[in-house]
């Protein structure tokens, strides 16, 4: 599998965008990242290997073709690489800072790349930051994220659910709130208007039969979607209690949408936490893919 995708990697990394092509995963790891800090067992050895391609934490890169803007869904611990990673695959086409970040909730792996953006490493200034009441609330009044505001590191914009907002003529993005773990702030994911593409961007929730909207529903009128791949199955934390870190499991929702079904076809799968045997099982990638759901790569157009 880690020999693919690095076929894959080098392949795309010459690819040339063209205007159907407008969203790019510029990591697909759950907020831990993938090789995990401290993990000595199978699922990351490989990933330790110095001829092995990094592999990022859940990011999507939103780029308008016609203004050669681009904005940046998540900021991620590693949103130094990530930065880098989009110059290199767009030939410096677009500017090195995005026109904007939008978040989606207070956990590690989807906010703290902000701190990059103060005076301690790239003092950035008046960075657009789309975030939803609670999240801008807790940037505005806890350190260290209080100190990008007011030294104008960002300037943070308001998110309502249900309310899109337009980015560009070509981009308008809508954010929906979900049911996940709340501590700081609201969970949201992201319905994209790309183009002519409908995409669907839910990197983290509960469990699908938590949310008043129906999966199956909201996929009718999808036509990509980036869902949460956190756990394949229940198995893969043997040690702690997978309730306290609940996800849909990779299993359920292909048995939720139905092996070969048009819905199940329009999924690529992301946010794989480093158990994950998506992730380093070629013959578990294998039997996904039999049932017509995809994974996301990381660099990819789509």
């Amino acid at each position: 599998m880690r020999h693919i995708l690095l076929l894959l990697f080098a392949f795309l990394s010459h690819h040339t965008i063209t205007t159907a092509q407008m969203v790019m995963p510029l990591g697909i790891a759950q907020d831990g990242g993938y090789p995990h800090i401290g993990c000595q067992k199978a699922c990351c050895k490989a990933a330790r290997q110095p001829t092995t391609k990094p592999t990022y934490v859940v990011a999507l890169a939103l780029a308008d073709t016609t203004t050669h803007q681009w904005w940046l869904l998540e900021a991620t611990p590693d949103i130094g690489e990530q930065l880098h990673l989009y110059q290199n695959l767009t030939h410096n086409k677009y500017s090195y800072l995005p026109n904007g970040i939008l978040l989606t909730h207070a956990h590690i792996g989807h906010y703290a790349g902000l701190m990059y953006l103060g005076r301690e490493a790239l003092n950035s200034h008046h960075i657009p930051v789309y975030a939803m009441p609670r999240m801008a609330d807790y940037l505005r009044n806890n350190g260290p994220w209080q100190q990008l505001t007011t030294l104008d590191n960002i300037h943070i914009l308001p998110l309502q659910n249900n309310v899109p907002i337009q980015l560009s003529p070509s981009i308008a993005v809508t954010p929906i709130q979900v049911p996940h773990r709340d501590e700081y702030s609201e969970t949201v994911g992201y319905r994209i208007q790309c183009g002519q593409k409908r995409i669907l961007f839910i990197p983290d929730i509960d469990k699908w039969e938590k949310w008043s909207t129906a999966l199956t529903s909201l996929l009718d009128s999808t036509d990509i979607a980036f869902l949460d791949a956190t756990f394949y199955d229940a198995s893969e934390l043997p040690n702690r209690n997978i309730k306290e870190v609940p996800h849909p499991f990779v299993s359920e929702t292909i048995q939720l949408l139905g092996e070969q079904s048009a819905r199940l076809q329009k999924v690529h799968f992301i946010h794989y936490n480093h158990t994950n045997p998506l992730l380093y099982q070629p013959k578990v990638v294998e039997q996904l893919l039999q049932t017509g759901a995809h994974m996301a790569l990381q660099g990819q157009w789509y």
